[in-house]
């Protein structure tokens, strides 16, 4: 099993991290790694407990991936499981936790335990999926740094209008 943890400094407070990526209006928006997400019965960001449904982007795209969170905890930490399996992953399961950095912004830490399969091949196989997964994790959250460096600002103004109306439970 392949495991990983990455920290990636990001240009805005935890909770616009946390939102730019969990909420899908915004994750469309500059996620690299996925062309679209969906949690199951339609919530705009998911819970704990909640099932999204992936599909990869770019190169990716015949990837799918179902992954129930278990832990989701604005805007400090959220984690997921995949549900089933899907073709290179036996097993996948994902956190990211979120920090203030000193002097501004803050840490992204992303964590992932992967398993690849089939199991026969495991030794062949597992060593290029971490790899190429590794790298476009790291693409795709350089994505995001450059989305909040240039959008941060929208995306502040917008959890005024929504957190501050009530629209959401999160916990």
């Amino acid at each position: 099993m392949a495991h990983e943890r990455i920290v990636f400094p990001m240009p805005a407070s935890c909770e616009v991290v946390f939102d730019v990526f969990h909420y899908h209006q915004w994750r469309a928006r500059w996620d690299s790694l996925v062309s679209h997400t969906e949690v199951d019965g339609g919530a705009p960001c998911p819970s704990v407990g909640a099932v999204s449904a992936s599909t990869g982007g770019g190169l990716l795209r015949a990837l799918s991936m179902r992954t129930e969170f278990i832990s989701y905890q604005r805007p400090r930490l959220a984690a997921a499981r995949m549900v089933g399996t899907s073709f290179p992953f036996s097993k996948w399961a994902a956190s990211m936790k979120h920090e203030s950095a000193p002097g501004g912004g803050s840490l992204l830490i992303y964590t992932y335990n992967i398993e690849a399969g089939p199991r026969v091949l495991r030794w062949l196989v597992e060593p290029v999926v971490h790899l190429v997964f590794r790298r476009q994790t790291v693409k795709r959250f350089a994505r995001m740094h450059a989305f909040l460096s240039a959008h941060a600002g929208e995306v502040e103004a917008w959890q005024r209008d929504f957190h501050g109306a009530g629209a959401i439970d999160t916990q």
